[in-house]
C-alpha cells in the first residue's frame, strides 16, 4: 500500500470490546486493523489503530481522504445513564409526559415490575404558561419572565442540557423558537434542544422522549466528537470526518453534535448496510443479517433486496427493537432507524446462574476491560467466549492474528467455577449450555424481526458477521430451520466496511392531517416541494450539488381512527389524484402484509410527509477486489478436539478460506481468520463462492 498517488478512505467501528479501523484505498488496496475498545476515552483507541495502521501502511496522513465513524457513545450513555443532567421546558399539565409514556407494560403479569426512570429527573421538568391549538393558533401567549425564572433555576442546579418541547408546536414553533432565543441570551453556554427541530411531528410522548435523549447524549457527543477532532488535527490528519446514522446514511460529524439522537444506533447500521451489499451481489433477495460482538448481538431483515427502516424505535430495553411491537420497556426514539433488533449476548456477556438455579448468558459483559477470564486481564468471571474456548471452537493460544493472546487455563478455570460446579455438570457440558443458551437469547434478537413482523425465516439466508457471529451462526440457523449462512470475507471488521458504502443522507418530516377525501392537491405538492427545496439546501451545506442528490418521497397513512400508521413510498414529480389512487393501493397491501387483513372501502388519512435526501458519491469496492487474498492458512494445517452437542469431542480440521475455494469440505471443520473464527459442526458443509463468501449449508458436494 502506497500513497503517492492514491487516497484513503478510513472506516472506524467501536464496539463495546474491540475497535475496528480499515483503510481502502482507490487502487482497491487493503489495510485493517482490530485493537481492544478504550472506553474512559474512546478516541484514544482509535488513534492508536490508526498510527499503527499509517505505519504498516507507509500512508501520509494527507493522503486520508475521509473518516467515516461508526459510534455507541450515544447507546452508551442512555444504556449506562451517564448522559448530561439535562433539564426540560413544556406546556402547562405536560409535566409528566415521560413518566404516563404509552402504558405499555413489556412484563404484563409482573407486579413488581417498575418503570425506566426517566431520563430527566421530576425536579427538572418545568412547566411554562403558553398554548398553541392544533392548527398552530396561539390560545394563550408565551410567559417569557416565566422562561428566564426557570433557565436561572437550571443554572443555579447545574443543567448541562436543555429541552424544550411545548404542546402543538409542530403546527407552529414561534414559541420554540422564542425560548430557544431566551436560552441563548441568558445561558448561552448550555446546549438547547427544540422539538420543532428535532422532531417537528405529532405525538406528545414520543416528541417529548426524543427531544429529551438528543438533549440528554449531546453534551457527551459533542465532547468526544470534538475530542477525536482535535487529537486527528493535532495528528496531521486534516480529512473530514462522518458519522453513520441509525438509519443506514452518514452525516458531517458537526451535524452530529447538534442532534445525535442520529446517530444512537449508528454502530449496528453499518453492518446492515454491508450486508444489503453482500446480499445484492450474491443474488439473495431475502436475508437476516447477524452482527454478533462482544458486547451485543443485533438482528435485521433484508427482504426483497431492501432494508428495512422505521421510524418506532426503542432504546435502552432488555431487548432494544423498532417498529409496532415496542413492549415499553425502554426508550421511545421517533427518528428514522433501521428495524434493527439488539439483546446483550455477546463473546464477553458474562454467564451466571440465577436464583432457580437455572442457566443465564448477559445482558452484563466483561467489556474489553477486564475483558474475558482468557485474556489474563483481570476478568474472573465466565463470559461466552471464555466457553467457546474450553469447546475448542477458539484458539486456545491466541486471537486477533497473534494480537490478543489467550490464556485457555483461565477459561476452564472461570466455566468449571461459576458454571460447571454449581449446576453438577462436567466442564464440557457448561460451556455447551451456555454456548446453547446464547444462541436461544440471540434467536428471539432474530424472531423480533422476522417471525414477530410476519416473515418466515426459513425463506432466508443467515449473513453472519462479527467477531463471534460466524461461531455462533451454524447453531442459529439450526434453531430457526434457516437453509443457509453466509460468512462474508472480514466478518469481523464488517461493519467497518459498511461504513464505506454508506451514503450522505438527510430525512425530514411535517405532520400532515388530511383525509384523502378531502386532499387538496395543491397544498399537498406545495408541502412537498417546501421540503424538497429545504432538503436541498441543507445537502448543499454538506458539498451536494442538486443533481449529485436523491430525493425519496414517503407519507405516513393510516385508516381514520387507527393508533398507528404505515409508512408507504409516494411517487416522484407532481401529484394528482391518480398518485393518491396508487398510494391508497399500496397502503392496503402493506397493512394486509403487516396486520394480515385490509378494510376495503373504510376512509385512510395522511398523518406525516417524510423526504429522504441521499447524497450520491463514488466509493470504490476494494472488498471484493482485494480481502479474498487476505486470507490467511494455505489448506489444513493441523486439527484440534472440539466438543459438539449430541457427539462430544470430534477432531477438527483447521482450514483457510482460500482451501475451501478449492475444494469444498465437510464439517467438522473451523476457519481462524485474523478477525473472526467460523464454526462448521458436523452435518453441514462449505464453499466458497466466486464473491470469496463461505457459503455453508446441508447440500451434498461431490467427493
Amino acid at each position: 500500500m502506497t500513497d503517492s498517488v492514491h487516497a484513503y478512505r478510513v472506516g472506524v467501528d467501536i464496539g463495546g470490546t474491540f475497535t475496528d479501523i480499515v483503510v481502502i484505498g482507490d487502487d482497491g488496496s487493503l489495510a485493517r486493523r482490530k485493537v481492544s475498545s478504550t472506553p474512559a476515552d474512546y478516541s484514544k483507541g482509535i488513534m492508536e489503530g490508526l498510527e499503527e495502521l499509517i505505519s504498516e501502511a507507509k500512508l501520509t496522513r494527507s493522503a486520508i481522504a475521509e473518516i467515516i465513524h461508526g459510534t455507541t457513545v450515544a447507546t452508551n450513555a442512555i444504556l449506562e445513564h451517564k448522559g448530561a443532567l439535562t433539564g426540560l421546558i413544556t406546556t402547562k399539565g405536560f409535566r409528566d409526559v415521560l413518566e404516563i409514556r404509552r402504558l405499555r407494560m413489556p412484563e404484563l403479569y409482573n407486579l413488581l415490575y417498575e418503570k425506566p426512570v426517566p431520563l430527566v429527573q421530576r425536579y427538572l421538568r418545568h412547566e411554562v404558561s403558553e398554548r398553541m391549538n392544533s392548527q398552530g393558533a396561539v390560545i394563550q401567549p408565551l410567559d417569557e419572565h416565566q422562561v428566564r425564572d426557570i433557565l436561572r433555576y437550571f443554572q443555579r442546579e447545574g443543567v448541562e442540557s436543555i429541552s424544550v418541547c411545548l404542546i402543538n408546536s409542530y403546527t407552529n414553533p414561534q414559541h420554540e423558537h422564542r425560548i430557544g432565543q431566551i436560552v441563548a441570551e441568558i445561558v448561552p453556554h448550555i446546549p438547547c434542544s427544540l422539538s420543532c427541530e428535532i422532531l417537528p411531528e405529532v405525538r406528545e410522548y414520543e416528541r417529548t422522549s426524543t427531544t429529551v435523549i438528543n438533549a440528554y447524549v449531546r453534551p457527551i457527543v459533542e465532547r468526544y466528537l470534538r475530542s477525536l477532532l482535535h487529537q486527528l488535527d493535532n495528528a496531521g490528519i486534516k480529512a473530514p470526518v462522518l458519522i453513520m446514522q441509525s438509519n443506514g446514511g452518514i452525516l458531517s460529524a458537526l451535524t452530529a453534535m447538534e442532534k445525535p439522537v442520529h446517530i444512537v444506533e449508528s454502530g449496528p447500521a453499518a453492518g446492515v448496510v454491508a450486508a444489503r451489499i453482500v446480499a445484492a451481489r450474491t443474488g439473495v433477495d431475502n436475508a437476516i443479517a447477524f452482527d454478533m460482538g462482544g458486547t451485543t448481538a443485533k438482528a435485521s431483515m433484508i427482504q426483497d433486496g431492501r432494508i428495512h427502516v422505521t421510524s418506532e424505535f426503542e432504546v435502552g430495553s432488555h431487548l432494544s427493537s423498532g417498529g409496532i411491537n415496542l413492549a415499553g420497556g425502554g426508550y421511545a426514539m421517533k427518528v428514522p432507524v433501521i428495524d434493527i433488533s439488539e439483546v446483550g449476548a455477546g463473546g464477553g456477556s458474562i454467564i451466571w446462574i440465577d436464583q432457580g438455579d437455572s442457566l443465564q448468558v448477559g445482558p452484563h459483559s466483561a467489556g474489553s476491560v477486564p475483558g474475558p477470564a482468557c485474556y489474563g486481564l483481570g476478568g474472573t468471571e465466565a463470559t461466552v467466549t471464555d466457553a467457546n474456548v474450553v469447546l475448542g471452537y477458539l484458539n486456545s493460544a491466541y486471537l486477533a492474528g497473534g494480537s490478543l493472546l489467550i490464556d485457555s487455563v483461565l477459561s476452564r478455570n472461570a466455566v468449571n467455577t461459576h458454571v460447571a460446579q454449581p449446576l453438577g455438570l462436567t466442564l464440557q457440558d457448561a460451556a455447551l449450555a451456555a454456548h446453547v443458551v446464547a444462541n436461544v437469547r440471540m434467536v428471539g434478537a432474530i424472531k423480533a424481526v422476522s417471525t414477530q413482523r410476519g416473515r418466515d425465516p426459513r425463506e432466508s439466508a443467515l449473513i453472519a458477521f462479527g467477531g463471534n457471529g460466524p461461531v455462533h451462526a451454524v447453531g442459529i440457523a439450526k434453531l430457526l430451520e434457516m437453509p443457509r449462512v453466509i460468512v462474508p470475507l472480514s466478518p469481523g471488521l464488517f461493519s467497518a466496511f459498511g461504513l464505506l458504502w454508506a451514503d450522505h443522507e438527510h430525512h425530514a418530516v411535517r405532520t400532515y392531517y388530511r383525509a384523502f377525501q378531502s386532499v387538496d392537491l395543491n397544498d399537498l405538492n406545495t408541502q412537498v416541494a417546501c421540503m424538497e427545496s429545504k432538503a436541498l439546501a441543507d445537502m448543499a451545506v454538506e458539498g451536494y450539488a442538486p443533481d449529485r442528490v436523491l430525493l425519496k418521497r414517503s407519507a405516513d397513512i393510516r385508516y381514520v381512527g387507527q393508533g398507528f400508521e404505515l409508512t408507504i413510498p409516494l411517487q416522484a414529480g407532481q401529484l394528482d389524484s391518480a398518485s393518491l389512487a396508487v398510494l391508497e393501493s399500496a397502503f392496503s397491501e402493506k397493512h394486509h402484509e403487516t396486520y394480515g387483513h385490509r378494510s376495503n372501502g373504510e376512509p385512510i388519512q395522511f398523518v406525516n410527509l417524510r423526504l429522504t435526501a441521499l447524497g450520491e458519491r463514488s466509493r470504490q469496492q476494494a472488498h471484493s477486489r482485494c480481502a479474498i487474498h487476505d486470507i490467511g492458512r494455505q489448506g489444513a494445517i493441523v486439527s484440534r478436539e472440539a466438543y459438539f452437542e449430541g457427539v462430544g469431542f470430534l477432531p477438527t480440521s483447521l482450514l483457510s478460506r482460500e482451501s475451501l475455494a478449492v475444494q469444498p469440505a465437510k464439517g467438522p471443520f473451523i476457519i481462524e481468520e485474523y478477525d473472526a473464527t467460523i464454526v462448521v459442526p458436523p452435518g453441514w458443509n462449505a464453499h466458497v463462492d466466486a464473491m470469496g463468501n463461505v457459503v455453508i449449508d446441508q447440500k451434498a458436494y461431490p467427493a
